[in-house]
C-alpha cells in the first residue's frame, strides 16, 4: 500500500515556494555567490581584480555572471573615463542584504566540512 504524500497547499505555502523558485532562478549557477561575496568584502573592484579573486572563473562566465547580477540589481557597473577604459563593480545596496545569506552559508559549509571531514 502506497502512503500519499502531505503537500502544504496553502496560499503561503506557494508564495514562500514562488519566492525561492525566484531567488534560486536569480542566484544559480557556481559563480553568483562568489561574485557578491566577493564584492561585499572587496568593495570596489575592476573585472580584473575580480578575476584574480575568483579562482576558476574565466572571462566569459565573469562577463556574463556580472551582466545577469547587474540585470538584476544586485551590483553596479562603472565606466571610468580612463585611457584604457576601466570599469568598476560594486555591491548594490539590495546587493548587500544578501550579506547575512552569504554569512550563514559559509557557517554552515565550515560546520559540515568539520563533520564530514572530522566524522563528527
Amino acid at each position: 500500500m502506497k502512503k500519499k504524500a502531505i503537500v502544504n497547499d496553502t496560499p503561503v505555502c506557494h508564495v514562500r515556494m514562488q519566492a525561492i523558485s525566484d531567488t534560486m532562478s536569480i542566484l544559480s549557477g557556481k559563480w553568483k555567490f562568489h561574485i557578491i561575496g566577493t564584492l561585499i568584502e572587496g568593495s570596489k573592484l575592476g573585472f580584473m581584480d575580480l578575476m584574480r579573486e575568483i579562482d576558476g572563473i574565466g572571462t566569459k562566465m565573469l562577463s556574463k555572471e556580472l551582466q545577469d547580477l547587474e540585470m538584476n540589481h544586485l551590483i553596479s557597473r562603472k565606466v571610468m573615463d580612463t585611457k584604457p577604459i576601466t570599469v568598476e563593480y560594486s555591491i548594490t545596496e539590495y546587493g548587500a542584504t544578501l550579506a547575512p545569506v552569504i554569512n550563514e552559508l559559509a557557517s554552515w559549509g565550515i560546520a559540515y566540512r568539520n563533520s564530514v571531514y572530522e566524522g563528527k
